[in-house]
């Protein structure tokens, strides 16, 4: 990409930002619901300096958290970041979004195609959604202690860790933890069992429940962040978890100092390949700060810096050379082709599928 071709987006999103600055008085915030830890230290404060509309942040830890307040209507949020498949998938569906307007958006024609296409089955003419980050959801660990339990030959790199009972008895000690979601955890046992992972087959869904009931007393708990601090300290060994929530927990081991070790495998049998997004919703109080939030996070030195905090792959192809190159060349971020291929997104489900999985998921969580 040409130094010209880069500046262009750039100047065009500098003058409108300052444009919805300049207008900004009389509504001056933002309201956005996010996940936690998902902007970098400066990408809030930076927005409000370039704009001068304050950001209001809320945090959530799952989906169905967000996706609940957003069919209640009346959230109060501008911006929110769900998970591409199948969430925003059902939420686009139920006309929950208001359109885009791309006009306000210089620099989209930098986007990854592959991850714009994947989006437009989902949300035709990427009217409604567009692409903030992207990652796999796979196996976090501790290999010194997992070697320490299961020998120093044992591979890592498998769903085996978490859904054999042998191994998860032996490693239970040192601690499993699965992640606080459904979709996710069923998708594993079925991959695991090498079944199709997004199977709604009654059989197959009672053999994924059947696999998990089984390893049910080793696991430690079902969360969606905790594991983060946990495999920093070393508190467990094996978390289901996503690969940028695992890499950070590296991070934070390292700089502890103390001789914990982390890794980040993607499992052999598979794993879920996920896009998180940013979309307004349909009764945002301010859709005119919502674009310029969404402007600022195109903007190429602004993702690159929230991927190099997160740990997570961003779809903006001007931002991926402005990476560091520890992360830009790192596979658990920007796994190689041939691991791609093994990844797999989940289908969107209706209403019943839904209700029959998380009553599944109830019962299993409850040991019942």
């Amino acid at each position: 990409m040409s130094s010209q071709a880069t500046k262009t987006p750039r100047l065009l999103l500098s003058l409108f930002l300052l444009a919805v600055g300049a207008t900004a008085l009389a509504e001056d915030r933002v309201h956005v619901y996010n996940w936690n830890d998902y902007f970098a230290e400066e990408t809030l404060s930076g927005f409000q300096e370039r704009t001068g509309i304050r950001p209001v942040l809320d945090l959530y830890d799952s989906n169905e958290v967000l996706e609940a307040k957003l069919l209640a209507g009346a959230s109060g949020y501008d911006v929110v970041f769900p998970t591409a498949h199948p969430f925003a998938a059902r939420q686009v569906e139920a006309g929950i979004y208001q359109p885009i307007d791309i006009a306000k958006l210089p620099g989209l024609d930098q986007l990854d195609p592959a991850i714009m296409a994947s989006l437009a089955k989902i949300d035709p003419g990427n009217a409604h959604l567009l692409p903030y980050l992207w990652g796999t959801t796979g196996i976090g660990l501790n290999p010194d202690k997992v070697r320490a339990a299961l020998g120093e030959d044992t591979p890592l790199d498998t769903w085996a860790l978490i859904f054999d009972p042998e191994k998860a008895s032996k490693l239970a000690g040192c601690g499993i933890s699965l992640l606080d979601d459904p979709t996710e955890v069923f998708a594993a046992a079925l991959a695991y069992l090498g079944k199709d992972p997004n199977s709604q087959a009654p059989e197959d869904l009672e053999a994924a429940a059947e696999l998990i009931k089984a390893v049910r007393p080793h696991i430690r708990y079902f969360h969606s962040s905790q594991y983060i601090s946990d495999l920093a300290n070393g508190a467990t060994c094996v978390a289901h978890g996503y690969s940028g929530d695992v890499l950070q927990a590296r991070e934070r081991a390292e700089e502890a100092g103390k001789g914990v070790t982390v890794a980040y495998r993607i499992p052999r049998e598979g794993a879920v390949l996920w896009t998180d997004v940013m979309a307004i919703p349909k009764d945002a109080p301010n859709p005119e700060a919502a674009h310029a939030l969404i402007a600022h996070l195109l903007d190429p030195k602004v993702i690159a810096a929230v991927s190099d905090y997160v740990y997570y792959a961003n779809p903006n192809q001007a931002a991926t050379p402005l990476i560091e190159a520890e992360l830009r060349d790192d596979p658990g971020i920007y796994p190689p082709a041939e691991v791609r291929a093994r990844l797999f997104t989940p289908d969107e489900r209706t209403e019943r599928e839904i209700r029959n999985l998380n009553r599944l998921w109830t019962r299993l969580k409850s040991n019942q």
